[in-house]
């Protein structure tokens, strides 16, 4: 039984209440973690608020150590991190130590060096122009890259000087643990960051309407970033919000269309599609169309189901049975309405676990289910198109705008193609992710960004002194 990180020490929740943690890939329970109250929130917001003045000045450089001490400490503990969120999650190991461990490590370690420099000051007339943190910054992160999403938000608040309270999500918090337990070995003062376990409707809404919480940042449905919003709106507090996407895959005629699409299936998949900027739609001009169906489906069919720790899986189980049905559902929709599932199938493909066969779907015209809303599972849907100007047409429109990929035969004419599109964030010709650059969306998919400098300015206020 965990308990909650409030004030420096490990703490019971006032409730006596737990929530059960699930091995999604044995369906059997591995843990139990507080199901944490509004006198909880009361506690670790008050904790934070008091240790806000003494943080916010310390200077940058002890900030810096013990960020940079924070970032050694994970990959000091990786293989015992990974091997949490490989059971929780249901992430493949290999998947779960580089993507969800080592990764969230770098990130910690960027904002360290961000920490070192001195507060950013400019001038504007006759005025002094200073950055100084927001204040008590509530972070509410999902349950798909539960150490990742957590560190995209506590690293940087904490670097620009702010002070935190962490609500994990409940179906994956494990690794939430892990990141206290490494802040507060590394040294970090009482109050300055505090983890509230819990339910959504309980821990997140009281913390997105308190008073006290200057900003929120939230990452999950945009069901869910709406609702955080409205209630954040109430005292007028800043929001930050990282939420769903329909990305989209454009390969033009001249593009080599064999890479093209298996990265292509490759990103759709990864986390077992439980990924918001996994680019699951794939857009192929009508030339192409067959070929492309018959790349992505000898390129699905590789991606094995199983055991997050046995050799080989490619594909771990979806986080819950809710999901699992979720998933299946789209697949029966997508269906109904005309589009051919050509690869996959709505049958169980264990006996025990919540996993589903990657799908491929052709035949999808815009404007179906499956090519506007989130699935959130392994589930590609591939769309011709004539030109270029209907590709763009059809890139951009769903609501959402968070990631996408072009590819062409040159640099220059994928990046004139990707200017067009409506979405925060394009890889051009398989362009890898990287932290250093800003993470966000256009539309429905957010407000705000996260990761490189642009996700440590979301936390500083601009203050003019008027000389």
């Amino acid at each position: 039984m965990r308990h909650l990180y409030v004030n420096g020490s490990w703490t019971p929740s006032t409730s006596g209440e737990v929530v059960n943690v699930i091995n999604p890939a044995t369906e059997e329970i591995i843990d139990r973690v507080p199901a944490g109250t509004r006198g909880d929130v009361e506690a670790a917001v008050a904790a934070a608020h008091a240790a806000f003045p003494l943080w916010s000045r310390m200077a940058p450089a002890e900030r810096a150590k013990i960020l940079a001490d924070t970032a050694d400490l994970i990959r000091e503990r990786a293989e015992q991190i990974a091997t949490v969120i490989a059971t929780d999650l249901g992430a493949p190991y290999p998947v779960a130590l580089k993507t969800h461990t080592l990764m969230p490590a770098g990130v910690l370690e960027s904002y360290a060096q961000m920490a070192g420099k001195p507060a950013e000051e400019s001038r504007a007339g006759t005025a002094l122009i200073l950055r100084e943190p927001v204040g008590v910054v509530a972070a509410i992160t999902p349950w798909n890259y539960p150490l990742h999403q957590a560190v995209c938000k506590v690293a940087p608040a904490l670097a620009a000087g702010c002070t935190v309270v962490l609500k994990p999500s409940e179906l994956a918090p494990l690794a939430a643990y892990a990141l206290a337990d490494a802040l507060h070995d590394a040294g970090l003062p009482r109050g300055v960051f505090n983890l509230v376990s819990g339910r959504g409707p309980v821990v997140g809404e009281a913390l997105a309407a308190h008073p006290l919480v200057d900003m929120v940042s939230f990452t999950g449905s945009t069901r869910a970033g709406r609702r955080v919003a409205a209630l954040a709106a109430e005292t007028v507090k800043r929001v930050a919000l990282e939420l769903g996407g329909k990305s989209a895959n454009l390969i033009l005629p001249d593009a080599d269309l064999e890479k093209a699409v298996n990265v292509g299936v490759a990103h759709a998949y990864a986390n077992s599609g439980q990924t918001c900027s996994a680019w699951t739609r794939m857009l192929v001009q009508w030339d192409q169309y067959d070929d492309a169906v018959a790349l992505a489906v000898a390129a699905a069919r590789k991606y094995t189901v199983g055991d997050p720790f046995a050799e080989g899986t490619r594909l771990g189980p979806l986080i819950s049975a809710a999901q699992r049905d979720r998933v299946i559902r789209y697949l029966n929709l997508g269906q109904e309405e005309g589009a051919r599932l050509v690869t996959g199938s709505t049958d169980y493909p264990l006996e025990r676990g919540y996993y589903v066969e990657p799908a491929v779907f052709a035949g999808v015209a815009p404007g179906m289910a499956i090519e506007q809303e989130e699935i959130f599972g392994p589930v590609l849907s591939i769309v011709p198109f004539g030109s270029v100007d209907e590709a763009v047409e059809i890139a951009n429109g769903t609501p959402y705008g968070l990631s996408g990929a072009v590819w062409a035969e040159s640099e220059e004419r994928a990046v004139s193609v990707a200017r067009r599109l409506r979405t925060g964030q394009v890889s051009i010709n398989g362009g890898r992710f990287t932290p250093a650059a800003p993470f966000g969306g256009y539309k429905q998919s957010g407000i705000g960004r996260e990761l490189g400098e642009q996700g440590l300015e979301e936390f500083l206020e601009i203050k003019a002194l008027l000389l």
